[in-house]
């Protein structure tokens, strides 16, 4: 197969048909070639386990950036907690060999890592510094997912585990669009308790922070890609309202809560974990936030997507 020529820096997105892959190849696509590797792209193809074809055109490549991983919105049963840490950590690790085997292997590497991998936390900043505890499903994902990055043995390729947050945007199709329905139903009230902490991102700032990310080499290791002002459930819910023009929304308790999520086949974790993530690394390396505070953010966000 016969590679893209130009004169713009090669980029590999694997896993990138889904919502951060299809906010990154529109941002990043103006300065880089853009190549997605997927289960149904074509002219390449991966099971997301095993070489083949695909690796071809991570030789040479500039970067490469891995957001493979089974949706966990999801019930956590035994066979979906297997296909969550299996897709992570098995795509991870098809990627560290086949950079491995590359004449010409990329210069940096960033694989999707995620921010639940801290403790739960009300009113402590949780920084890449942060000491980590894996005791529940998620936290235990999350190590065992960066630990396979960090294992690759490609002492020429900068590593970096982006510790995702919850990415809102305009563009459809994203979390965004699964609350508005609810604020405009008037049952965009809290959920649970409403204290615990949400660590979310605007998708903009998302995409620049990868792209910083990209082209500044003194980052390595985990980064937190958060926005620097969590807050409250209550309070997240709140500046939604409000920006959608919705005076009005209907809490959902815990017990409820509950419930619904098994009807929903989802995972009351999802909304009921207190995640107070800050990106402490990116801010110190000079990285500006478009919309450091959530209504800002929201407010652009329902802006652009009506």
């Amino acid at each position: 197969m016969i590679k893209p020529m130009n004169d713009r820096p090669q980029l590999v997105i694997l896993g990138g048909t889904g919502f951060l892959g299809r906010v990154l190849q529109d941002r990043l696509s103006t300065k880089y070639d853009v190549t997605v590797i997927g289960r149904k792209t074509s002219p390449y193809h991966w099971d997301a386990r095993t070489q083949g074809e695909w690796t071809e055109v991570i030789d040479g490549a500039f970067a490469v950036i891995n957001l493979t991983g089974r949706t966990v919105d999801c019930r956590y049963n035994e066979t979906n907690r297997r296909q969550i840490l299996q897709s992570r950590v098995e795509s991870t690790r098809a990627v560290g060999e086949a950079i491995a085997a590359a004449t010409n292997p990329p210069r940096v590497w960033l694989n999707a890592s995620s921010a639940t991998t801290y403790p739960d936390s009300l009113d402590q900043d949780r920084t890449e510094d942060s000491k980590l505890d894996p005791k529940g499903f998620s936290e235990g994902v999350c190590r065992q997912w960066e630990a396979e990055l960090m294992a690759a043995d490609i002492p020429n390729t900068r590593r970096v585990a982006m510790r995702i947050t919850i990415a809102f945007g305009p563009e459809r199709g994203g979390a965004a669009d699964i609350l508005y329905k609810l604020v405009r139903f008037g049952l965009g009230g809290w959920q649970g308790p409403g204290c615990q902490m949400v660590s979310w991102i605007h998708t903009d700032d998302f995409a620049r922070a990868v792209e910083w990310l990209l082209e500044h080499e003194d980052l390595t290791g985990p980064v937190n890609m958060a926005a620097p002002n969590p807050l409250s459930n209550r309070e997240f819910m709140r500046l939604f309202r409000q920006a959608a023009k919705v005076p009005i929304g209907l809490p959902c308790p815990t017990p409820i809560l509950a419930v619904g999520a098994i009807f929903l086949r989802t995972e009351p974790e999802l909304i009921l974990k207190s995640r107070r993530v800050v990106p402490a690394r990116l801010l110190e390396s000079g990285f500006e936030f478009q919309h450091p505070t959530w209504d800002v953010a929201i407010a652009d966000i329902l802006r652009r997507r009506s």
